[in-house]
């Protein structure tokens, strides 16, 4: 029953977890024109919004919403 009450929600959710990332990768776009990055900060940030967006087409909203995380934790966005 718990198995059954965990898939429920998670399927629940994932409406909100996909819209999530094209959220994310707004901000993250806006935050990389104002960025004081070193050159390999801003291309580990480029790779890891490019990561994102590929697994958020793939459907794999979940993995997508931390690499996206990652990238606006670098920028220091929320």
């Amino acid at each position: 029953m718990k198995y059954l009450a965990l898939i429920a929600s998670l399927t629940l959710a994932a409406p909100a977890i996909a819209g999530q990332c094209p959220m994310d990768m707004s901000k993250i776009d806006a935050a990389m024109e104002e960025a004081s990055l070193s050159d390999a900060e801003m291309t580990k940030v480029k790779e890891l919004r490019a990561l994102g967006e590929e697994q958020h087409e793939a459907g794999d909203h979940a993995a997508s919403v931390a690499t996206l995380a990652e990238a606006k934790d670098m920028l220091g966005i929320n």
